[in-house]
């Protein structure tokens, strides 16, 4: 939403300013447009993997969307962590088992269908609790490896954005070849009258203009928009680091809930209070 107002002040602040000095057809010019965005896609396709690529085009819908995680999720997850732990605490960790090895049909993960939902953190806490409940590792170890998984995410993910925002540094590169090519065009029709030259001029540098104002008006905030969603994203992976070590290292349910109660943005965080409260409605 903020992307989408973002874009229109900034067209309404330039091509607003534009009209009350000169006529916005002057900036109509459909072959420098052609050519910038023909730059733009070879560049994308000639810099970037598939990967990256199909990546990049599902990043796109991520920076027009609300936050995904909010705080009534995080209470689901934190909830859904103590009910787990309570009852490693009470019956032992091979009573999660069946819940750990099939979380979809699990009576505990079927109570929380906004984290049952989201597969990459099912997956992710399922594993780790399926080696608590192996009993191979010690909390150490699982948390030099959660951290190497969670960079592994973290490079994986950052992958679309940075593709995005390189093509926008690009930008007004193109722009100049496209102006460049404008003035070869001009140079070459000098015996033409002053006002035609002069609008052949104005033409090729309608491609420096398209190249900055597309590159800092809109691909680079739109790769920014995707960076800070992913950053928000990626909390929840800590979250369940964070919690799951906690009771590794001894710490009860309640107080291993509150270790990932603390590294929540505070947007996002519950209080000591609202969480506490939570956990005994949700109990009883």
């Amino acid at each position: 939403m903020f992307l989408l107002i973002g874009y229109v002040i900034i067209l309404a602040a330039v091509l607003g300013t534009f009209s009350v000095h000169g006529s916005l057809m002057a900036l109509w010019v459909p072959t420098e447009y052609l050519a910038i965005l023909g730059l733009f896609i070879g560049g994308f396709i000639a810099s970037n993997g598939s990967k990256v690529l199909k990546s990049s085009v599902k990043a796109l819908g991520m920076a027009f969307k609300g936050a995904k995680y909010n705080r009534a999720l995080y209470v689901d997850l934190l909830s859904l962590l103590y009910e787990l732990l309570t009852k490693v605490r009470k019956e032992g960790l091979m009573s999660i088992e069946n819940d750990v090895e099939t979380p979809g049909s699990s009576p505990v993960f079927s109570k929380y269908q906004r984290v049952a939902s989201d597969h990459h953190v099912v997956e992710f806490m399922c594993d780790y609790l399926r080696m608590m409940v192996g009993g191979n590792l010690n909390a150490f170890e699982i948390e030099n490896l959660m951290d190497m998984e969670i960079e592994t995410h973290h490079q994986e993910v950052h992958q679309a954005p940075h593709a995005i925002d390189e093509i926008g540094q690009a930008m007004p590169a193109f722009g100049i070849v496209v102006c460049v090519m404008g003035v070869v065009n001009t140079m070459g029709s000098v015996g033409e009258p002053p006002a035609v030259l002069g609008k052949m001029i104005a033409g090729a540098l309608v491609g420096t203009f398209l190249g900055i104002l597309i590159s800092y008006g809109f691909i680079c905030p739109l790769a920014t928009q995707i960076k800070q969603k992913i950053e928000e994203n990626s909390k929840i992976f800590q979250v369940v680091k964070v919690v799951l070590l906690a009771s590794m290292n001894g710490y009860a349910p309640q107080i291993a809930v509150e270790f990932g109660r603390k590294v929540l943005y505070a947007k996002d965080r519950p209080t000591f209070l609202e969480l506490e409260q939570e956990l005994k409605n949700r109990k009883g």
